[in-house]
């Protein structure tokens, strides 16, 4: 159950976001002719906001909610970390055939098994520097176990998705 304090301070996350949204939102000038007689100038305007409100998601309401709701449940959580700058020589290659065969169709997505595929070989091979990548939430919880999550609040592109 939430507490009335976090539940206030959701609330207050979502109202502040929307006014912000509102008072800097600028309808797209992009003429669309079709979609405007098949849709009507009002509701492509309706549109056209809310397109623009899913697309800013992300950074403006899913994660500053989140981190409120985790803040007292975990020892550490932050917003925009570090996820690190090293991988090691066997975890980088597992991982790339991990995506080679979800890319060509030839295994299916199953989240336990490629975990401990990696896990296995994580320590394996040399360590190589590789450029810093952020994630939008970590948290590390009381025992020591970290959470990390990269919000996606659209369909991610293929570059997105390695």
């Amino acid at each position: 159950m939430i507490s009335k304090e976090k539940r206030e301070a959701v609330e207050n996350i979502l109202k502040q976001r929307f006014r912000e949204e509102l008072e800097k939102y600028k309808q797209d000038q992009t003429s669309i002719p079709f979609h405007t007689r098949l849709l009507g100038k009002d509701r492509l305007a309706l549109y056209s906001f809310i397109h623009s409100l899913n697309t800013n998601f992300g950074t403006s309401i899913f994660e500053p909610v989140g981190l409120t709701l985790a803040q007292k449940n975990f020892k550490m959580a932050v917003s925009q970390a570090t996820a690190g700058n090293q991988i090691s020589t066997g975890a980088q290659a597992e991982i790339q055939k991990i995506i080679d065969g979800l890319i060509t169709a030839t295994s299916t997505p199953n989240k336990v098994e490629e975990i401990e595929r990696i896990r296995k070989v994580c320590q394996t091979g040399d360590m190589i520097k590789v450029k810093p990548t952020k994630v939008d939430l970590m948290f590390e919880s009381k025992d020591g176990a970290y959470f990390l999550f990269d919000i996606k609040t659209a369909k991610p592109n293929a570059g997105g998705f390695k």
